[in-house]
C-alpha cells in the first residue's frame, strides 16, 4: 500500500514536470521534498532525484583541464539569484548555488557546451538554472561523480529508523479527582492517560534533517577518547576537544604516576588500551560517527568497523519519510536510498589507515556490504534515531573530514580534489 502511494506521488511529480516543462519548478518546492542532485562529469549531465525517481535533467559543463571540478558529496551552502565571481574578473554567476566556500558552485551560464569548459563550477543553461533554483533549499545534497551513478532503495539492519519519544511513565502522568471534590468524602483518582498512538502508526520526530558521517578514527578522535576517559577516572584533561594541550598532557602524567608507570605524555596505542581497560570500555573503537544539523556539529561517538584492512569506499544514503499523511505509520517510517561513488585512495592514506584491500564501487550491493561491517552501541543508536527526520543522510567514507568541512557547512566528502591550473 505504502509503495503504491509513494509511486503515485512520484508519478505526480513526473506528470507535473512534463506539463510545465520545468517552467513552474517552484510548484515542486511547495511539496518540500528532500530532493538530491547528481552531476556526472563523464556524461556532462545533471539529474534531480526524489529517492530513486528522476525529477529533472539537464546537460551541464564542468571544469576544464587545469580547473577540474572536484568530485564528492556536497550540499548547498548559499543561494543568490544575482552573484558575481570574486575570483574570475567579477564574472556574472546568475542563480548561484554554492557547494564549497573555496569557490565551487552550480550556476547559470550563456555558454554551456557539451564538454568541460568552466573554471571548476558546474554551468547550467539559464532556463534550467532558474528552475532548479526554485526547487532547491539550503542543505540539499549535491553529488558530483566521474561516472554516472544513481540512487537505489536499500534495506539493512544497521540503517537508522525514526524513533518517537517514549510515552511518559505513570508516575509522570497528571492525576485528577473523579468521584468528589468534597473534603468529607474519600477521593478516588484515575490516571488521565493520554491517547495512545496506533501501534502501526509511526509519528516522525520534529526538527531539521541530521547529517551523519562514518569514517576511520584519526589522531583527533583518539585524543578525544583519552580526554574523556581521563575525566571518567577523576583526572582533569580539560575539554574533550581532540587537541592535546598542556592540561591534557598533565592529566596523562598524573594518571601514569598513579599507575606506577613510566611518565610519558605521548598518546600511544598502549595508553589508549590501558584507559579503556581501566574504565571497563573493552577494546578501543577504530571508527567514528559524527552528527551535524543546520551546518553545526551536534555530537560524535565511537563505532567499530570490522575487517579494518578493507577500504570502506564512499557511500551516500538518504532517508525519505513516507509521504502520505494517512499511511505515515508503517513500521519503517520511510525508505533509505543509497548511492556509491568511485573513490581511489592515495597510497599514503592507505598506509596510514592500514588498508590493503581497495573497495570495489561496482560490486553488487556495495553499500550494504560496507554497512554489514559496522556496529554501534545501543545508546548512541537511540540518540540518533530520536533525531532522524525526513531528508536525513548518512555518508560512509574512508576520506573522513575533508578540508572543505568547517563552519557553515555540512560534511563535505571529497573523493577527488580539483587540479590546480
Amino acid at each position: 500500500m505504502v509503495q503504491r502511494i509513494a509511486f503515485r506521488s512520484r508519478l505526480f511529480y513526473l506528470t507535473l514536470i512534463a506539463a510545465t516543462a520545468l517552467g513552474s519548478a517552484s510548484l515542486l518546492a511547495a511539496e518540500d521534498r528532500p530532493l538530491q542532485v547528481i552531476v556526472s562529469k563523464q556524461q556532462q549531465s545533471l539529474v534531480v532525484y526524489d529517492g530513486d525517481t528522476v525529477i529533472a535533467t539537464s546537460h551541464v559543463s564542468t571544469g576544464k583541464k587545469g580547473h577540474a571540478t572536484p568530485t564528492g558529496i556536497f550540499s548547498i551552502l548559499q543561494k543568490a539569484r544575482h552573484h558575481r565571481s570574486n575570483i574570475y574578473s567579477n564574472a556574472p554567476m546568475p542563480f548561484m548555488q554554492r557547494l564549497t566556500w573555496s569557490g565551487i558552485a552550480l550556476h547559470a551560464s550563456g555558454h554551456v557546451p557539451a564538454y568541460p569548459a568552466s573554471h571548476g563550477c558546474v554551468r547550467m543553461p539559464n532556463d534550467f538554472a532558474k528552475s532548479l533554483f526554485g526547487m532547491t533549499s539550503m542543505g540539499m545534497h549535491v553529488l558530483i561523480s566521474e561516472q554516472q551513478v544513481t540512487p537505489a532503495s536499500i534495506e539493512h539492519a544497521f540503517l537508522f529508523r525514526p524513533r518517537p519519544p517514549s510515552p511518559p511513565l505513570l508516575s509522570d502522568v497528571e492525576l485528577r479527582p473523579t468521584v468528589s471534590h468534597l473534603p468529607s468524602q474519600s477521593a478516588s483518582v484515575e490516571v488521565a492517560m493520554q491517547e495512545q498512538p496506533n501501534p502501526q502508526r509511526m509519528e516522525m520526530p520534529e526538527g531539521s534533517p541530521i547529517r551523519m558521517l562514518i569514517t576511520w578514527r584519526g589522531q583527533r578522535e583518539t585524543t578525544m577518547d583519552v580526554q574523556r576517559l581521563l575525566s571518567e577516572l577523576g583526572f582533569n584533561p580539560g575539554i574533550a576537544d581532540g587537541f592535546a594541550g598542556s592540561q591534557t598532557l598533565d592529566a596523562i602524567r598524573a594518571f601514569q604516576e598513579s599507575e606506577g608507570l613510566k611518565v610519558d605524555p605521548r598518546i600511544t596505542a598502549d595508553l589508549v588500551a590501558l584507559l579503556y581497560r581501566k574504565t571497563g570500555k573493552g577494546t578501543p573503537a577504530n571508527g567514528q560517527i559524527m552528527i551535524r544539523r543546520d551546518f553545526l556539529p551536534v555530537f560524535e561517538a565511537p563505532i567499530t568497523i570490522a575487517d579494518p584492512q578493507r577500504a570502506l569506499g564512499t557511500h551516500f544514503m538518504q532517508f525519505l519519510a513516507v509521504d502520505d499523511k494517512d499511511d505515515k505509520a508503517t513500521e519503517k517510517g520511510g525508505e533509505w536510498y543509497a548511492t556509491t561513488l568511485d573513490n581511489t585512495l592515495p597510497k599514503a592514506m592507505k598506509t596510514r589507515l592500514g588498508i590493503t584491500e581497495d573497495a570495489d564501487p561496482l560490486v553488487y550491493n556495495a553499500a550494504a556490504l560496507t554497512l554489514a561491517r559496522l556496529s554501534l552501541d545501543p545508546e548512541t543508536r537511540e540518540r540518533i534515531e530520536l533525531m532522524l527526520v525526513d531528508g536525513s543522510s548518512l555518508t560512509v567514507s574512508d576520506n573522513g573530514l575533508g578540508p572543505e568541512t568547517g563552519k557553515g557547512t555540512d560534511f563535505i566528502t571529497i573523493t577527488h580534489a580539483a587540479s590546480k591550473g
